[in-house]
């Protein structure tokens, strides 16, 4: 599935420190992938494509699945790189190693922010972030007020993370009064079985068994609908969309049927999702139901990512949360609206809506 980071140690609220972990961090990936000179070209010729994607029933695993890229650009050379939030997707962009990639709207917005700034563009909207996103806690613990003094999940870095600060926020609840742990999702459902934390706030499919034993507090699309609007996105590194356009419209394309085979065939698609996900067809179509998935006409909706000179309103979203971040101290500064509304790919989406 994907939406706000504030490490919440003391020490990591210093801009220094931040950048020294994050090359650090790009420096491990770049070590690992052998190939942070972010050069798109093999050695044969033919273009590499290198996509990051994660665990999310959305159509991008269906573009993955039944190789529907692969299909349309056989002279190129795609790999697809699974990485377990968009924290870690930053930086593997930074570091090199990808040139398209899905993070979810809270990393995203922090990557276009100081002292990241990140050069990349939101290119598409996977999926607008609904019921599949949800903080569970403890049988007992019936409000979001009742985790002061509890320990709590969330992947840093994740839309998740976002929606745990904001219904803490919402419920007057200071984030320093909760003890708030790292833990990407399948980490915290260990932590959640040992009996080591007493709420999280994760993704599908690691939510469904934390659920099964827990209390659904608030979920993503209740945050959503009181101005809290997460959603998985798709980048693309500035320098790839500059040196290989047709290849971005094919991407685009691509993803744009595959969102139409969800409404027109949602059992086929289903059924892809599930063999990505290694779940039960049925279970694929109940968590892809959570999500909201747009075509490429209505994400260029006013909405949404809009159209060239006519940027939309998810620009103002982004900028929403780089004030809630850089209130919490996860970001430098906050860029100005116009900055946002640039990382729209509004051109490159509209020769692909056509």
């Amino acid at each position: 599935m994907s939406p706000p980071i504030p490490s919440l140690e003391p020490v990591m609220s210093v801009a220094i420190r931040r950048r020294a972990a994050l090359l650090t961090a790009a420096l491990t990936v770049l070590t690992v992938a052998g190939c942070g000179d972010g050069a798109s070209d093999s050695a044969a010729g033919r273009t590499a494509v290198r996509i990051a994607y994660q665990a999310i029933p959305n159509a991008d695993l269906v573009v993955k699945n039944q190789r529907l890229l692969e299909k349309a650009l056989p002279e190129a050379d795609i790999s697809w790189v699974k990485f377990d939030s968009g924290g870690d997707v930053n930086t593997a962009v930074i570091s090199g190693s990808v040139d398209l990639g899905l993070a979810g709207s809270s990393p995203v917005t922090k990557g276009l922010s100081a002292p990241l700034n990140i050069p990349y563009k939101v290119l598409w909207i996977h999926d607008v972030i609904g019921d599949n996103e949800a903080l569970v806690a403890r049988k007992g613990i019936r409000s979001v007020k009742e985790l002061k003094g509890k320990k709590v999940a969330a992947p840093f870095g994740s839309t998740t993370h976002f929606s745990l600060l904001a219904a803490l926020e919402q419920a007057g609840v200071k984030p320093a009064d909760v003890n708030i742990v790292d833990l990407q999702p399948q980490d915290a459902l260990a932590a959640w079985t040992r009996g080591d934390i007493d709420a999280a706030y994760v993704w599908t499919p690691t939510l469904g068994e934390i659920q099964k034993t827990g209390t659904t507090l608030i979920t993503s699309r209740e945050l959503a609908e009181q101005g809290k609007v997460t959603a998985d996105l798709g980048i693309v590194t500035d320098t790839f969309a500059r040196k290989h356009p047709d290849i971005v419209t094919t991407w685009l394309k691509t993803q744009d049927a595959a969102v139409g085979q969800t409404r027109s065939d949602p059992d086929r698609a289903a059924r892809s999702i599930g063999a990505e996900l290694n779940i039960p067809p049925a279970e694929a179509k109940r968590q892809l139901a959570q999500l909201v998935l747009l075509t490429a006409k209505e994400q260029q909706g006013p909405d949404y990512l809009g159209r060239p000179g006519a940027p939309g309103r998810f620009a103002r979203y982004l900028h929403d949360a780089a004030v809630f971040l850089e209130g919490q101290k996860a970001v430098d500064a906050v860029p100005e609206p116009a900055a946002f509304e640039k990382a729209l790919a509004a051109e490159e989406l509209a020769r692909a809506a056509g």
